[in-house]
């Protein structure tokens, strides 16, 4: 009998040691590529001028350029719920970038989150939706990538905590969670949607940021685009249902967002999707716009039902049993110039805050983030908001926040000064 617990501990270790001898080959799953390397995108000229469309179509820089810092130099910080993560230098750069790799190399890192020396990345890179792209397409990016201007910047290490920090573990979650399985056009639709779903799928890896996590941080295949919380920010349901999704869009109306960050009746991109629309999606042809448009009103599975007061009316008016309220009060001060309520209509169309979600969402987390941050001007963006942070309290942000949700959503006041002081915790 003193010998089980011992005998248990060595069939445990094989187990694991069998599991992690598996999982390691199987980071090379879907390596081998079937039929054609070439997307379903058309992209004309050079490698280099292919690469440098691609690379906007799924968003490299946007992850990989501190603002301020030069572009691809990495060092953008991911807070995630067990620890932040550092993105990586993608300039050539020898010692610090890219510039040592070989093509084999960017691929396999890419798609199977595997670096030189067997270094296995975190899914904060975003290879599980990369693993789906075709290798012309992984190439062209490399290409565009090696024309860059080389950058001696060197990323901070990840600081998780343990287990997380533990990066022998990532064989094993690929294992689980890496499909590896490369874009496959559905014969069921036209080119267009299939171009659109490479889009969003592979190429824009959209599900990295609007679909809801396991435990084990992989992406949940019962609820693609159905909505999740990302760095503090909430990514909406973004799936073709009519209530809680996109469904009752029109394809102009999700094209127009897609190219500028606005669109009538839908109000205007904040946080890290102001960055996406600045530097991917607007980045995209007319006809790239309008297939990702036809695939996400037409393709993506439902993702759930609104609660009443997320699919309620936005018609504002000053909210009732508010009036001589401290978010009265500051909302007359400072939003009323640019967010007039009632039938006075707003000094520019993406100001009238009518139909964004964000005012009727009654957990108030991205409202309560712009009152904290702001939203600054974006690339190629003429739209700023202020940033409440400092100047106001977590006492005042939180009686705003509710006022702006009882005058917009009809939504009655339930977010406290706790509420502020955590969304505005989350952006440092």
């Amino acid at each position: 009998m003193r010998k089980l617990p011992t005998l248990i501990a060595l069939a445990a270790a094989a187990v694991v040691a069998a599991f992690v001898a598996y999982a390691w080959h199987a980071d090379d799953r879907g390596a081998e590529d079937r039929g054609a390397h070439a997307g379903p995108l058309a992209v004309a000229g050079s490698a280099v001028e292919q690469g440098r469309y691609l690379a906007a179509a799924a968003d490299c820089v946007g992850c990989h350029t501190v603002p301020g810092g030069a572009a691809y130099a990495g060092g953008v910080p991911f807070r995630l719920p067990f620890g932040t993560i550092y993105s990586t230098n993608l300039t050539p750069d020898r010692e610090t970038g890219l510039g040592a790799w070989s093509d084999e190399d960017f691929l396999r890192a890419v798609r199977g989150g595997v670096a030189p020396g067997g270094r296995h990345l975190y899914p904060a890179h975003p290879y599980p939706s990369y693993a789906a792209m075709a290798r012309d397409d992984v190439l062209a990016i490399r290409a565009y990538l090696a024309s860059l201007p080389p950058v001696r910047s060197r990323a901070p290490g990840s600081e998780l905590r343990f287990p997380f920090s533990q990066r022998w573990l990532m064989p094993l979650w690929n294992a689980l969670y890496l499909d590896g399985r490369r874009f496959e056009a559905d014969a069921r639709h036209d080119s267009t949607w299939n171009r659109g779903a490479y889009l969003a799928t592979a190429l824009g890896h959209c599900g990295e940021c609007h679909t809801p996590r396991n435990a084990g941080y992989a992406l949940r295949g019962d609820r693609p685009l159905a909505g999740a919380v990302t760095q503090g920010w909430k990514a909406y349901d973004i799936t073709a249902d009519a209530e809680s999704g996109v469904g009752a869009w029109t394809a102009a109306a999700l094209q127009e967002y897609l190219a500028s960050g606005h669109a009538r009746g839908h109000g205007a991109a904040a946080g890290p999707m102001k960055e996406v629309v600045a530097y991917s999606t607007s980045q995209l042809t007319a006809d790239d716009r309008a297939a990702l448009a036809t695939y996400l009103l037409g393709g993506a599975a439902p993702g759930g039902r609104a609660t009443q007061a997320e699919a309620g009316a936005a018609a504002a008016s000053p909210p009732r049993g508010l009036a001589g309220t401290l978010g009265e009060s500051l909302y007359a001060g400072a939003c009323a110039s640019c967010h007039p309520l009632a039938a006075v209509p707003a000094p520019a169309y993406y100001a009238d805050l009518r139909g964004s979600r964000t005012v009727r969402d009654p957990q108030g987390t991205n409202l309560l983030r712009l009152l904290a941050d702001g939203s600054p001007h974006g690339a190629g963006d003429s739209t700023a908001m202020p940033a409440f942070g400092r100047g106001y309290t977590d006492t005042e942000r939180a009686a705003l926040a509710n006022y702006v949700l009882a005058a917009w959503g009809n939504l009655p006041p339930g977010l406290t000064p706790n509420d502020a002081r955590h969304a505005a915790a989350a952006s440092r």
